[in-house]
């Protein structure tokens, strides 16, 4: 059986295939064929160290989807020939995160899923929606369950609200879709012109470019009669987080969900005392979560966008590409191609 590893701060081209042993499923496991995997800006980042360096080999990536072929002794939920992509915290089910929850992660503490097969608990997965083929199911778990906690969890939005989204990459598109079906406002801002007209055709009702719009708080506000935004979901970090706190108006929520541009940073904690704003961190989320986004994709009729799709040959040209920073929505591999 064939699968991708690499030891974390290695860089992108130490990514290597080698062939692995397979193993049959122990009591309450599945054994998944993977049809498709979508990669993270964390998988970039964990190739380079960004969050450790180890000696030790992992199996990259923590968003797949496939097909149930086997399954072990005293399994309940699924059975041979049921879709489902796996979760990225396996044992955050539903509730809120705990320290417990969030002690295994894929393609972390734990092996990932760049793989032709990967073993799951069988509570460690969910079904993926019926219209849904393994490329678009494949952003689900990470990006779009992301999405889904800081507009439906965290932020608790309703219709009506204003949603600022930092760039245009997998959680930002999902975020957009899932802000624009349930009726609420969004603004997205990007560097490239071609992807805010892309971000617009999507549903964007304001694009900004903050390389011409440097001040692009100031412009969120003025777009939104000086009151600021219900949620800005916070992706650069260092450079960006001192203004999504002014962009958002008072009571509002920052989620921060990654750090493109590194962490830490200026902060002036009396913006969020004066504006009594929520500066609050997203960890994916729970099965629960994904859960509820399947039903609700299903439900609306959204689709992920995907920018492109690699061959599992290709796997290290599309960890280069989503590296480039040229994609728009998520990049793909797979598996049957």
């Amino acid at each position: 059986m064939n699968a991708y590893r690499i030891r974390p701060g290695a860089g992108i081209d130490a990514l290597e295939k080698f062939e692995r042993e397979a193993r049959p499923p122990r009591q309450h496991e599945l054994r998944v064929r993977i049809r498709a995997v979508s990669l993270n800006f964390r998988d970039v980042n964990t190739a380079r160290g960004g969050h450790h360096k180890s000696d030790h080999f992992v199996v990259p990536c923590s968003d797949g989807a496939g097909e149930v072929v086997e399954v072990g002794p005293d399994v309940t939920r699924f059975r041979v020939g049921d879709r489902v992509a796996g979760i990225f915290f396996p044992r955050w089910i539903d509730g809120d995160p705990t320290p417990e929850k969030s002690a295994v992660s894929l393609a972390g503490t734990v092996d990932g899923v760049l793989a032709e097969e990967v073993i799951f608990h069988e509570e460690a997965v969910f079904a993926i929606p019926k219209s849904y083929d393994f490329t678009q199911a494949a952003c689900l778990p990470c990006a779009g369950v992301t999405a889904w906690h800081a507009l439906f969890v965290a932020a608790r939005l309703k219709p009506g609200s204003v949603v600022l989204l930092l760039g245009t990459g997998g959680v930002s598109t999902w975020a957009l879709q899932l802000a624009k079906a349930a009726g609420m406002e969004v603004i997205m801002t990007s560097s490239d012109d071609t992807k805010l007209e892309r971000a617009r055709a999507l549903g964007a009702t304001h694009t900004i470019n903050y390389h011409s719009a440097p001040e692009w708080d100031a412009e969120v506000l003025r777009l939104t009669d000086n009151r600021g935004a219900h949620l800005v979901v916070e992706v650069g970090g260092r450079g960006t987080l001192k203004r999504s706190v002014a962009a958002a108006r008072w009571g509002g929520t920052v989620a921060i969900i990654g750090g493109l541009t590194g962490y830490g940073g200026e902060l002036e904690p009396f913006a969020l005392i004066r504006g009594v704003k929520h500066l609050v961190g997203i960890l994916t989320g729970s099965r629960a979560m994904a859960e509820s986004l399947s039903r609700f994709v299903e439900l609306a009729n959204i689709r992920p966008v995907v920018d492109r799709v690699f061959k599992f040959s290709e796997a290290l040209d599309a960890y280069k590409y989503l590296e480039a920073g040229r994609s728009f929505g998520k990049v793909v591999i797979a598996l049957d191609v």
